[in-house]
């Protein structure tokens, strides 16, 4: 087998064809789907049951307006693609769930942390930038109306933003970062390693941008690619998700929490107006990171390739007693 693989090219250690990533995309998208489906049934039940009455129960399902319940399914929804990904990863390249981490076969916890360090330098140098700039808020995050009050309706969301949106923030993750970056990696990367792994960063970044919904105007879009493209470029260059859960993580904290004190949550979840002058932020707060993240990888010498020739990475057939 195959010693010293990037990231993008773990599916090498598995069975190899190309119609086993592609297959393994569309059943991806159908796991998830149907889990987010059901979890909208349950959800509405629960509502139903606890007083809702029927004709409200589908605007809380739609997020219209987004309420704690509705925060909770979208959260809930991306977390469970966390397994979905895993089984896919099993089913077709016979790989081991930590595989899909990183390199080191597992999430590298202590680095993680460090990230997430990382990540709140990178912030506070964007906020210093962009208080530099004329900015016009968008939509949802004005913070010139004073502070909301506190109800039980924010208490429930900051409940919900705290225990469920990191797992949402590693779901996504797992899903565009992981799995489609190793599937266009696997699957381009017949052609060369170079035009795999420029494939393997663009395609999800890109897919990415388009998951938030085609009504966000180009400065939101360019700044959703721009986060996939930053966090695919470091997957390949420090060798797992940590660096993109934690920039993930903290970026969502942050919309969440100027929302609730200062916005509106509908808006924040679905933003479609931006302003040009975002771009100049969203560089700084992405190559500040970006440098940041790859400056700390080198010093604790976090590793971008396997190390061995992938001895545990994938699931043998069982011996069949003789």
């Amino acid at each position: 087998m195959d010693a010293g693989l990037r990231y993008d090219q773990l599916q090498r250690l598995g069975p190899r064809a190309p119609w086993r990533p592609l297959l393994g995309v569309l059943m991806l998208g159908a796991l998830v789907f149907g889990a987010q489906l059901v979890l909208s049934v349950l959800v509405g039940v629960v509502l139903f049951l606890t007083g809702t009455p029927l004709d409200e129960v589908g605007d809380e399902l739609l997020g219209d307006p987004v309420t704690p319940a509705f925060l909770a399914l979208v959260n809930l929804g991306w977390a469970v693609a966390i397994p979905a990904v895993w089984l896919v990863g099993l089913a077709l390249h016979r790989q081991r769930p930590g595989w899909l981490a990183s390199v080191a076969g597992r999430i590298r916890w202590r680095w993680l942390l460090v990230c997430l360090g990382l990540s709140v330098l990178a912030l506070l140098l964007t906020l210093g930038v962009a208080a530099l700039l004329p900015v016009e808020a968008t939509e949802g995050m004005e913070a010139d109306t004073g502070l909301n009050p506190w109800s039980s309706t924010v208490r429930d969301f900051v409940l919900v933003v705290l225990l469920l949106t990191p797992l949402q923030a590693a779901g996504e993750e797992y899903v565009f970062r992981g799995y489609l970056t190793q599937a266009f990696g696997g699957l381009f990367g017949r052609w060369g390693d170079r035009l795999g792994a420029v494939v393997a960063v663009v395609v999800p970044a890109l897919l990415f941008a388009l998951a938030h919904g085609l009504g966000q105007d180009l400065p939101v879009f360019f700044d959703r690619f721009a986060f996939g493209l930053v966090a695919g470029t470091l997957v390949l260059l420090t060798g797992g998700l940590e660096a993109g859960i934690a920039m993930h993580v903290l970026n969502n904290f942050l919309a969440f929490g100027v929302a609730l004190a200062f916005g509106d949550m509908t808006a924040a979840l679905n933003p479609t107006g931006g302003s040009w002058w975002t771009i100049l932020s969203t560089l700084t707060q992405s190559v500040g990171y970006l440098l940041l993240a790859l400056w700390g990888a080198r010093r604790m010498g976090v590793l971008d390739r396997t190390t061995r020739s992938g001895g545990g990475a994938i699931l043998e057939p069982r011996q069949r007693p003789v």
